[in-house]
């Protein structure tokens, strides 16, 4: 499996890293032409006012809109795909929600039916505002939806790729399986 990890700014390294120790093909995106042949792409956490500018800058703003493969987008890059921005999820989030960089916490959460906590780590996270009726939640904070699923799209406001539990990037490799069995 090839998947691309948007690197124009934020945590693409540390998404590398965790989809490489899975055995996947991991490779950085920075280019529109470079999302050809991929089966798939993440769009880490970082500053989203500044992931957003620099994809129109250089033109990936329209090409991840196009782009037919299952995307995978952690804290800023939940934001970018939201239906105030790229418009591939139906769902509504707020920027910074709990809080500034010094509120940044850690929190177990639960995962499915699963026994053993998914740790959390939430760094100036995205508020899940309103959930579209198509989107699945799959784990949740104090009651809020913090990781949910619409078809081919995973979203998470935390930061999965700064734990050692891959648990979260092993459910985007199977949806990623999952798609290219029903793509042409």
């Amino acid at each position: 499996m090839k998947i691309g990890v948007l690197a124009l700014q934020g945590n693409f390294r540390e998404h590398v890293a965790v989809l490489r120790r899975l055995g996947a093909d991991a490779v950085e995106v920075r280019k529109p032409e470079q999302l050809e042949g991929l089966d798939g792409l993440v769009i880490p956490g970082g500053e989203s006012t500044a992931i957003r500018r620099l994809s129109r800058i250089y033109g990936l703003e329209e090409a991840v809109r196009r782009f037919g493969a299952p995307i995978f987008g952690t804290c800023a890059g939940m934001i970018l795909l939201d239906r105030n921005h790229l418009g591939l999820v139906d769902l509504a989030v707020e920027r910074n929600a709990y809080g500034r960089q010094v509120a940044s916490f850690e929190a177990d959460l639960r995962l499915g039916e699963e026994d053993e906590p998914l740790r959390g780590v939430f760094i100036r996270a995205p508020r899940v505002v309103e959930v579209g009726s198509e989107v699945e939640i799959l784990a949740e904070l104090d009651g809020e939806p913090v990781l949910l699923r619409q078809g081919r799209f995973l979203v998470a406001s935390f930061h999965p790729e700064l734990t050692d539990d891959t648990r979260i990037h092993e459910r985007f490799l199977d949806l990623v399986r999952e798609e290219s069995l029903v793509r042409p």
